[in-house]
């Protein structure tokens, strides 16, 4: 890793430096230092907006699981910077989050989907495959892996596994809706986010489900100019450079796929981080290819300098993938 690039890194905003001096430097959370960028990071005003966003949970109804504006997307980026339970605002947040859960246990939002697409057209509280696990991944990066409410759901989903991966699946408030695809595929939105949930639930990670997760998307690498399940292409837009990581795109199929070790020894997944690491400048950063409009006000979402953000969720995956 270039010194430069840390260095430039260090410079960013406080969740860029904290996670630096947590990832890529491996400083330990009792660091004076690390505890001060940790301090910053909850002084900044972007989370602190979005921790004020995130206490009126869930926000609107569900109409795109791909908005990057959804509530859902937002707790996962502030489980990623590491907030947990033993921050205040954070603790409160859980506590809604887990207010609504299902009889089969996945954690609920509330959706309308209309009825020509399968659905009541009515609003009501219900789960998809594409947005449950991140929910759950977020509780368990938050603090709560141990919550039986927690274990219940990750229990279920994780028994939704077919051989080819995980598919589109809808708690039954929704009726027979469906993705775009044939039923018998795998989702592959789906299956990279359920993968997401397995990577930090210690005993999964070296599952069956978990093997057929990381061969399922790398197998969709393999062919993706002839396997396009539910829609999901892995072509040039899949291909550009984009945070936060949130949809079907290569880094996010990368950060998540860098948590399992059949995966980074794979001759494809080093194929993608080659393709990947193509794109740096000089001196190792990385400039944004696609920009979420909604986040138009982080570092990451403008396409005409080096991101410290983007380039900070590069050389994480990096790091990762150098690991034994």
């Amino acid at each position: 890793m270039n010194s430069k690039t840390i260095d430039w890194l260090l410079q960013g905003e406080p969740w860029v430096v904290y996670r630096t001096r947590v990832d890529l430097l491996e400083q330990p959370q009792n660091d004076s230092q690390v505890m001060a960028t940790r301090k910053a990071m909850l002084a900044d005003s972007k989370i602190k907006a979005l921790l004020t966003e995130l206490n009126n949970w869930p926000g609107t109804v569900l109409n795109s699981h791909k908005s990057a504006s959804q509530s859902f997307h937002k707790l996962s980026f502030v489980a990623d910077l590491g907030l947990t339970i033993s921050d205040p605002p954070v603790k409160k947040i859980v506590a809604k989050v887990m207010k609504h859960r299902s009889k089969q246990g996945p954690f609920q939002l509330p959706m309308n989907i209309p009825e020509h697409f399968g659905g009541s057209g009515n609003d009501e509280w219900a789960w998809a495959l594409c947005d449950a696990p991140i929910i759950v991944s977020s509780l368990i990066k938050m603090g709560m892996l141990h919550d039986p409410r927690v274990q219940t759901a990750i229990e279920y989903l994780n028994g939704l596994i077919r051989d080819n991966g995980w598919p589109c699946a809808v708690s039954p408030e929704l009726g027979k809706f469906r993705g775009p695809g044939r039923k018998d595929d795998p989702c592959p939105y789906a299956t990279l986010v359920m993968l997401n949930v397995l990577a930090h639930v210690p005993e999964l990670h070296e599952s069956k489900s978990a093997k057929i997760g990381v061969e399922t998307l790398l197998s969709l690498w393999d062919n993706s100019k002839e396997e396009h399940p539910y829609m999901f292409f892995m072509g040039t837009d899949f291909c550009k450079l984009k945070a936060p990581l949130f949809w079907y795109d290569i880094l996010h199929v990368l950060d998540i796929l860098s948590h399992f070790k059949p995966a980074r020894k794979d001759k494809r997944f080093k194929e993608m981080v080659s393709l990947v690491e193509s794109k740096a400048d000089g001196d190792g950063r990385y400039i944004p290819e696609s920009v979420w409009t909604a986040w138009k006000d982080w570092d990451f979402s403008q396409k005409k300098i080096p991101s410290q953000g983007l380039t900070f969720f590069v050389q994480r995956i990096s790091k990762r993938s150098g690991a034994s």
